[in-house]
């Protein structure tokens, strides 16, 4: 799953961001409306966290314009405005959740779970391709009674891999999408990572392959 959090205050950016990707999500962080726009128009995420009070465009008005647009990523205002009359403007402007700071990681967290869990294109916690199950809770993959851990960023391939069965996927859309546009993580990075899962999905014995392509794509088979 991946999460734009748009706050201008660096440290708390730094912080927010550290606690979702430990918390296996990916994210791209940015500190001003205009960034923020840019990023939440390209529909590349899963979720948009964003502080109301940032230099330029405002969270309200990013959201509105967003909305407008057609975009319907859901999305949590954090904001350290907390009057009843602010949290309605910021729900009317298309927000799915409000949340005041200073506020707790865990509960933080949970809104962001639960906000997902509503979105229009919900993902339940098993993501299954034949008989194979990746678990979103646990980021552990089963087969029959065999079950594997995955790494953070395994689990990510994985997930993309098997939301898009059978459908090449060149490796830098994995990268972009797990590691941002501005990331200087090359190619090796990805096939390490594909290496591994097909270590493990061949200590399932799961029939699942992931097979490279020419010019360093990817595509992901249910063995027959």
């Amino acid at each position: 799953m991946r999460l734009l959090v748009a706050e201008d205050d660096p440290k708390l950016l730094k912080s927010l961001v550290h606690i979702f990707e430990s918390n296996k999500f990916c994210v791209d962080g940015v500190s001003n409306g205009e960034d923020a726009l840019a990023h939440g128009q390209s529909q590349e995420y899963d979720g948009l966290i964003l502080d109301i009070m940032m230099p330029g465009l405002d969270g309200l008005k990013v959201l509105q314009t967003l909305r407008k647009e057609g975009v319907t990523t859901p999305a949590l205002f954090l904001t350290a405005r907390t009057e009843v009359s602010q949290r309605v403007e910021g729900l009317d402007a298309g927000a799915d959740d409000y949340l005041p700071k200073p506020f707790s990681t865990a509960e933080l967290l949970a809104r962001v779970r639960a906000m997902l869990r509503r979105k229009d294109t919900y993902l339940p916690d098993l993501l299954s391709l034949g008989p194979v199950t990746l678990n979103r809770s646990t980021y552990q993959l089963r087969y029959q009674e065999r079950v594997q851990s995955l790494s953070g960023k395994e689990f990510q391939l994985l997930e993309m891999m098997m939301q898009a069965p059978n459908t090449i996927l060149p490796t830098e859309r994995f990268i972009t999408h797990l590691w941002g546009w501005d990331t200087n993580v090359d190619t090796s990075v990805v096939w390490v990572h594909i290496s591994n899962l097909r270590k493990k999905i061949a200590a399932l014995q799961a029939p699942l392959e992931i097979r490279f392509v020419r010019n360093a794509v990817y595509v992901l088979e249910v063995k027959a």
